[in-house]
């Protein structure tokens, strides 16, 4: 019995099926941290992409340099720092956004380059055309770039939030009960880790296929050739 739950060692069917209550109760911290880390990521990455367009050179090298070091250093080691190092500086997080906050601030800095990337990809005509027509800055953004860099970052971004999904895992190293750490809990206590594990990897996969397949469906949506300047 594990949390009030009976588990049946009598087949690996009855047994995937007695513990998958148990993992579910991890899965909803798994889309939970997925959710919350993504939101960081988008705001982070969003900030990051300004700072590097800013005019102050301070500014724009010291973003640069922030997104340099979290692309180019292991998200296990990003959060043990955040884990284990900022309470000794009086900085101390619950387990769950420690790992949030890591996951957003490392896929933060892969979606700044998904931000610059769909920005440069407009012709330097359209910002010409808007500022020719007297727009005010926030009205360019809104109804000629954004409409149009939109439809240009959807895929990657879908890319990473599937990859974050996965990468919630590794927040069982820090104590998170989401679904991985609670199917090795499972194996230590009944010492049968194939069933545990190859049933969370189902789940991650069903997950990863539904992303996928509603990520396509907001492509299709979402006009390819912005809106018109209006």
């Amino acid at each position: 019995m594990i949390q009030g739950y009976e588990i049946d060692l009598s087949s690996s069917t009855t047994f995937a099926w007695s513990i998958l209550p148990i993992l579910l109760i991890g899965l909803r911290t798994t889309v939970l941290a997925m959710l919350a880390g993504f939101s960081v990521a988008l705001v982070v990455g969003l900030l990051f992409t300004f700072m590097r367009k800013s005019s102050s050179a301070a500014l724009s090298w010291s973003a640069i340099a922030v997104i340099e070091f979290l692309r180019n250093t292991p998200l296990l080691m990003q959060l043990f720092f955040l884990y284990f190092v900022l309470p000794e500086y009086g900085v101390v997080l619950p387990a769950f956004w420690t790992g949030t906050i890591a996951l957003g601030l490392q896929y933060g800095a892969y979606i700044s380059e998904v931000y610059r990337a769909g920005l440069e990809a407009l012709p330097r005509g359209q910002w010409e055309a808007a500022c020719a027509l007297n727009l005010s800055k926030s009205r360019i953004y809104r109804v000629v770039i954004v409409p149009q860099v939109v439809p240009r970052v959807i895929p990657a971004l879908g890319n990473y939030l599937i990859s974050m999904m996965k990468d919630t895992a590794i927040l069982s190293t820090i104590t998170v009960v989401e679904m991985l750490n609670l199917a090795n809990r499972i194996g230590d206590r009944t010492f049968e880790y194939l069933v545990p594990l190859s049933t969370v990897g189902v789940i991650f996969l069903a997950l990863t296929t539904v992303c996928s397949a509603v990520l396509r469906a907001v492509e299709r949506l979402v006009p390819q050739k912005g809106f018109p300047l209006t």
